[in-house]
């Protein structure tokens, strides 16, 4: 590699990726994006986020035939002034099945009668693990 290449890829390296939340996202209880997103415990959230978040559960990942909640591809999940903010991941960058997740998950948020707005970030940092999976999805996928 030539020092110009080298040079090139460091830079490209320390830009942020565009699926990545910007650090200075408006909603500041957000994780920023060198933090690991944690799926906040329903007791942290409000009740119209937790059944948002039940409604995330009716979309399936077609690969796997899990939904996404328990597969763990939900990091966070905020509503303020009708407008829906999700955090989530893909099990892999290259997941064939991303963008008819996505779409699924926009419009299962869309049916909660508090949201008329909904924005899904995708980030793959941290990346999707098998430890993110519900004790439920590990059943279902006969990990034990």
């Amino acid at each position: 590699m030539t020092d110009d290449t080298a040079e090139h890829a460091a830079d490209a390296a320390s830009e942020p990726a565009a699926s990545e939340p910007a650090a200075d996202a408006p909603n500041a209880d957000a994780p920023a994006a060198d933090e690991t997103p944690q799926p906040r415990e329903a007791s942290a959230m409000t009740d119209d986020e937790v059944e948002v978040l039940e409604l995330l559960k009716s979309v399936i990942d077609p690969e796997l035939m899990v939904n996404i909640v328990d597969l763990g591809l939900i990091y966070d999940v905020r509503l303020s002034d009708s407008k829906a903010d999700v955090l989530m991941t893909l099990t892999s960058p290259a997941c064939p099945a991303g963008p008819q997740i996505v779409h699924q998950a926009k419009m299962a948020i869309e049916g909660h009668e508090a949201v008329n707005e909904s924005e899904i970030r995708l980030t793959m940092s941290p990346p999707w693990s098998p430890e993110r999976m519900t004790d439920d999805a590990r059943d279902q996928l006969g990990i034990f």
